[in-house]
């Protein structure tokens, strides 16, 4: 460590201490965390996945989902005659053949894929988890000193606005809601592999209609029914899958639900289904809480929990571990009053060991970083990671940084900071990009059945 590098470091522990934040140091956590395990996080403004190992909480890799330095001339480089331009400005150049507005990322029930979506760019990716790598990128003809060495896969074509994708239970398919329309594109997994690596036509089976707006699928325990939120109407829709002998669907609608008393203004981004299935909860951002229903016919509710004025949730996970059952919301809003008076989103603790009908918010957390989406436990419910949308403060250990935190939840009801993370930027050719605006998140245990089985 050089002088430089030495003050640096002191500088940034002091900074830590101040705000009551422990360095970070590799985790030893036993069976919590297996070698290959890793977390994936969409950056939606970078177009790139971060890659975090939880054994050290440090960053291991940046996955590139742009078409940058691909090419040594301009308009193709990132970097021209010493000027960045704007990334909007780039991700627009005609040449440019990249992800526009990466956002969902869901793991395969093996843990083996991620199915990442380019909301802008209109497209699926499929990613080697094990690999950390997207399927069906080949080498750059292009390729020199100065340009990458692969060319990006262009992903699958699936339509307007494709918000979430969700594998079904088999992992046979892959359905994509496509927000800017009425309808759902159902993917062969197989086939999309295939395609990405040009080996096939054909990936995506059918469409099928829905509700106006549809952000989110998510499959009942035994795969047979399908819930559909939406960003546009107060609707949710129940899809039958009728799934035949070869594993793929037949989708029929079963019901059209009015959820209007719960999300009057019609702005449900995410739901989830409960690990053992009996419920599905249900993300009301622009309403300020979450609900719940059963996830057996007539899918009557269960609980509307508020969350505060301006909470403005985004994601919900569960932890269920022995020491109690515990439904997280991620939180949007960011308060001033955060740990070592630094602003900070929150994250609500819901007790879904409660009775039906009673179940109530217990308590917050602060995420120690701002605007809290994506969250996702590892296999053992003992390890929350939670992704944010926005860069740290001026003046904290991480300024200008999009942070993941990491949390011990080994006892649900109180939380243990574990870490801040700084994202960093993927390492161009020709420059530096910066991890920006995290979105999904997903912790994977390669060939470990997970949280999509």
């Amino acid at each position: 460590m050089n002088r430089r590098q030495f003050l640096q470091a002191t500088a940034a522990a002091a900074s830590a201490a101040k705000l009551g934040v422990s360095p970070v140091r590799a985790q030893d956590r036993g069976g919590a965390v297996a070698p290959e395990d890793r977390v994936f996080i969409t950056n939606e403004d970078s177009n790139t996945i971060a890659v975090i190992d939880p054994r050290s909480n440090s960053m291991e890799s940046t996955i590139n989902l742009t078409s940058f330095d691909e090419d040594p001339r301009p308009p193709f480089r990132l970097v021209t005659a010493g000027v960045m331009a704007s990334h909007a400005a780039m991700i627009h150049k005609p040449m440019y053949h990249g992800c526009i507005d990466a956002h969902g990322a869901v793991p395969s029930p093996d843990g083996r894929l991620l199915a990442t979506s380019g909301r802008g760019s209109s497209n699926v990716y499929l990613i080697d988890a094990a690999a950390k790598r997207v399927v069906g990128n080949v080498a750059n003809p292009f390729a020199g000193p100065s340009t990458n060495a692969e060319r990006l896969s262009s992903g699958i074509l699936v339509g307007r606005e494709p918000h979430e994708p969700t594998f079904t239970r088999s992992g046979r398919e892959l359905w994509v809601t496509l927000r800017g329309e009425d309808r759902i594109a159902i993917l062969d997994v197989a086939r999309a592999a295939r395609q990405a690596t040009g080996q096939d036509t054909g990936a995506v089976r059918r469409f099928v209609s829905t509700i106006e707006g549809p952000a989110q699928v998510w499959f009942n325990a035994a795969g047979t029914l399908a819930f559909v939120a939406s960003q546009k109407v107060s609707k949710v829709d129940v899809l039958r899958l009728d799934t035949d002998v070869e594993g793929f669907s037949q989708p029929q609608r079963v019901v059209t639900l009015d959820i209007g008393a719960q999300d009057k203004p019609g702005f449900t981004p995410f739901l989830k289904t409960s690990p053992e299935g009996a419920e599905v909860w249900f993300s009301h951002k622009l309403a300020d809480a979450v609900s719940v229903r059963s996830t057996t016919d007539p899918f009557g509710m269960l609980d509307l929990i508020p969350l505060g004025k301006m909470a403005r949730p985004n994601h919900v996970e569960f932890v269920q571990n022995k020491r109690g059952s515990v439904v997280y919301a991620s939180l949007a809003r960011v308060d001033d009053d955060g740990p070592g008076g630094v602003a900070s989103s929150q994250i609500a603790m819901i007790d879904r060991g409660a009775s039906p009908g009673s179940r109530k918010v217990v308590g917050f957390f602060f995420s120690r970083a701002r605007e809290a989406h994506g969250l996702w436990t590892n296999p053992t419910h003992e390890l929350l990671y939670i992704a944010h949308e926005q860069d740290e403060l001026p003046g904290t250990p991480n300024a200008g940084q999009t942070c993941c935190t990491a949390f011990d939840v080994s006892n649900p009801f109180q939380p243990k900071f574990i870490a801040q993370i700084p994202l960093g930027a993927l390492k161009l050719p020709s420059g530096e990009l910066r991890n920006k605006k995290s979105i999904n998140l997903v912790y994977v245990r390669p060939g470990q059945r997970g949280q999509t089985a």
